[in-house]
């Protein structure tokens, strides 16, 4: 019942994160484009009133005028009716989070340890996981505030600040449990930019023109410099977020690598759009994060296996999947934490082999399966199951 209960629990939070995730996404896209499409106002007296830039849209059926104020308007009173976004992010990462405890610290043994990187006991691997998040979001602050002004430099050290740490997550935590927190660590930085620098900064700028003060700009510059880097964030963690159903990339043996260079692709995307905002279409950005996605595929393309060995039968298939892979993949499952099969993927009867052939073959050539290898598969018996698909994948003897 209890894992039954996680089962929901899963379905739910993640449901929730998806819900929040796009609200915040869309939100900070729809910002970066407004802020990076706006054009120095047309009237006079809208610039003598304080309107650094403005832009027409038509959406909905309706037309719509967004202006920007750096510091408030000029000669007249801020509305106290200012819509905060927020909320948004807050949810997204409480719910990433929960769903990061339900996954993977619960199921620790499971999915976070692999014991043949490293030797943890759940509690540890757990500890580790939460210290990483903290000093993750310590170091790039640290690296923001001393680097303000000096984007190309801090951009660049913060870039070989999340390889570096990619690569030590790997390891120390499964394939799985690394990229699901480069991601968790990623997003924890997104959400510490909200919360201790850009709400703060825009409530100190709010009160100091409700007050009647000179306002200070240095938060909205501050502000503005988190926002950037986290619409460069974004593609990354997206990718990681849906990345547990590819184990293509993280089973690899260069995993971290992979994973370097498909971040490395997002960024160079996600440049093309934020500068295609400011009127610069280039193309070559695109064309190169296409490019490195292309080059991995060729790459990580799976070698031909030798099919004219010995004729493996489906008795001595059997005999492996029933001592390696029916314990998770059957209707009632025998593994602790499998309330049913994963992915509804069961391998009980040649019919449900046959259909799930494939991705038999393709998971447990890569390592992925078993999880964790906690049935100790070996790799003759890898071999024996890559062998077998290669010769046609025959259910019967």
């Amino acid at each position: 019942m209890e894992t039954y209960l996680l089962d929901w629990a899963n379905m739910l939070v993640r449901w929730l994160h998806l819900i929040t995730g796009i609200a915040w996404i869309g939100a900070s896209f729809y910002f970066v484009m407004l802020d990076n499409s706006l054009k120095p106002p047309k009237k006079a007296a809208d610039a003598e009133r304080g309107v650094f830039g403005e832009l027409w849209a038509v959406h909905g059926g309706g037309f719509y005028n967004s202006q920007k104020f750096l510091t408030g308007p000029k000669g007249e009173p801020l509305t106290k009716d200012l819509h905060w976004s927020k909320w948004e992010a807050y949810t997204t990462w409480l719910s990433g989070m929960t769903l990061l405890a339900i996954i993977y610290w619960i199921g620790a043994s499971n999915y976070l340890i692999d014991k043949q990187v490293m030797e943890l006991a759940p509690g540890t691997a757990v500890a580790i996981s939460i210290a990483f998040l903290a000093s993750g979001w310590i170091v790039y602050d640290l690296l923001c505030r001393n680097l303000l002004g000096r984007d190309g430099l801090l951009a660049a050290i913060v870039f070989v600040f999340v390889v570096a740490c990619n690569w030590l997550l790997h390891q120390v935590f499964s394939a799985r449990g690394a990229y699901i927190h480069v991601g968790a660590m990623m997003g924890t930085m997104m959400v510490a930019n909200v919360f201790f620098h850009i709400m703060p900064g825009q409530r100190r700028m709010v009160a100091q023109i409700h007050a009647g003060e000179e306002v200070d700009p240095r938060p909205g510059i501050i502000g503005k410099q988190r926002s950037v880097h986290n619409t460069y964030f974004t593609l990354p963690v997206l990718f990681i977020m849906i990345s547990n159903h590819y184990p293509m990339t993280y089973a690899n043996k260069h995993g971290w690598l992979i994973l370097t260079v498909i971040m490395l692709a997002g960024v160079l995307i996600r440049q093309f759009f934020v500068l295609r905002h400011r009127g610069q279409v280039k193309w070559w950005l695109p064309a190169a994060g296409v490019a490195l996605l292309a080059t991995l595929a060729v790459l990580m393309a799976p070698k031909p296996v030798d099919a004219s060995g010995e004729k493996i039968g489906y008795a001595q298939l059997h005999t492996v999947l029933s001592q390696r892979c029916v314990a998770c993949h059957s209707a009632h499952p025998t593994q602790e934490g499998f309330a049913q099969a994963p992915k509804g993927v069961m391998l009980e009867t040649p019919e449900e082999v046959r259909q799930h052939a494939a991705k038999i073959a393709e998971t447990v050539a890569s390592g992925y399966m078993p999880l964790a290898n906690l049935t100790h598969i070996t790799d003759d018996e890898r071999a024996l199951i890559a062998t077998w698909f290669a010769q046609g994948a025959k259910t019967t003897d």
